[in-house]
């Protein structure tokens, strides 16, 4: 069994709390109480219900830490140097179609630098962790990044941008590019899962824009304690601050990188 440190078990402790009402109100999605948070982004009491249990969890463990939640803003606390990142529902919109791929993404900054991260995705009971410098897991089980080198032999997963989102085109053209290179593209809907599934070798190589620090707080510990490397598409290292992510295993991460920006290049 992989050894787990009291911070690990933490978090964890944390994701299993939160989700045993997230499971309730995905088998009654239908009576779900939904409200308007922007264009086609809603939040529901799933959400909020979520968050607060997180919050709550992992203040009475670590009550000095600061957060920094989707739903909640950013609460401040006597600790500054360490934050709690909080996705307490990454793909709502899956959760609120009824769609079984979404998870809560929970990751720790300490010092301006990612420590660690689980992402748990409840549907199926699989508990992704890592901590800088002891590797990443699943479940019990320690995971690498894939040893693909080929492009035309990989797998890769993006996100959709959708109405009132910026860079369609943009997005289009990455599409197109990787398309015509690679052995397929999947678009499922969960960033936190998405680097999560490239930490594991499920996917060879992730990109998307527009993302905020919680969508991909957790996934990047996991990608670099994978074995994989993680950058802006640009191959910048400011991803939590641009919401530009790139994320790929050791042999793809460069190619990939510099197809997305050759494509981008054209028709600009």
């Amino acid at each position: 069994m992989a050894h787990r440190s009291a911070l690990i078990n933490v978090m964890i402790a944390a994701a299993q709390k939160a989700s045993r009402k997230l499971l309730r109100d995905f088998g009654e999605v239908e009576h779900l109480q939904i409200s308007r948070k922007g264009p086609a982004d809603f939040v529901s009491t799933a959400d909020t219900t979520a968050e607060h249990t997180l919050r709550y969890v992992l203040t009475k463990a670590r009550p000095k830490y600061s957060f920094l939640m989707e739903e909640s803003g950013e609460v401040i606390g006597e600790d500054t140097s360490n934050t709690w990142i909080i996705d307490p529902l990454d793909g709502t919109t899956n959760f609120l179609h009824g769609l079984p791929h979404f998870a809560i993404s929970l990751g720790l900054q300490r010092d301006g630098e990612m420590l660690a991260g689980v992402v748990y995705e409840p549907v199926h009971d699989e508990m992704f962790w890592a901590e800088k410098g002891q590797g990443a897991h699943l479940n019990d089980r320690r995971i690498r990044v894939s040893a693909r080198s080929a492009m035309d032999e990989s797998l890769f997963a993006t996100g959709i941008p959708f109405k009132g989102t910026r860079d369609h085109l943009e997005f289009l053209k990455h599409l197109e590019a990787v398309m015509a290179a690679s052995s397929g593209v999947r678009c499922f809907g969960s960033a936190a899962l998405d680097l999560a599934y490239v930490a594991a070798g499920r996917y060879d190589g992730f990109w998307e824009t527009g993302l905020s620090a919680w969508d991909m707080a957790a996934g990047i510990v996991l990608v670099r304690e994978a074995g994989g490397y993680v950058t802006e598409i640009d191959g910048k290292k400011k991803m939590m601050e641009s919401g530009s992510i790139l994320a790929a295993n050791d042999q793809l991460h460069v190619p990939l990188g510099k197809l997305l920006r050759e494509a981008g290049k054209d028709g600009a």
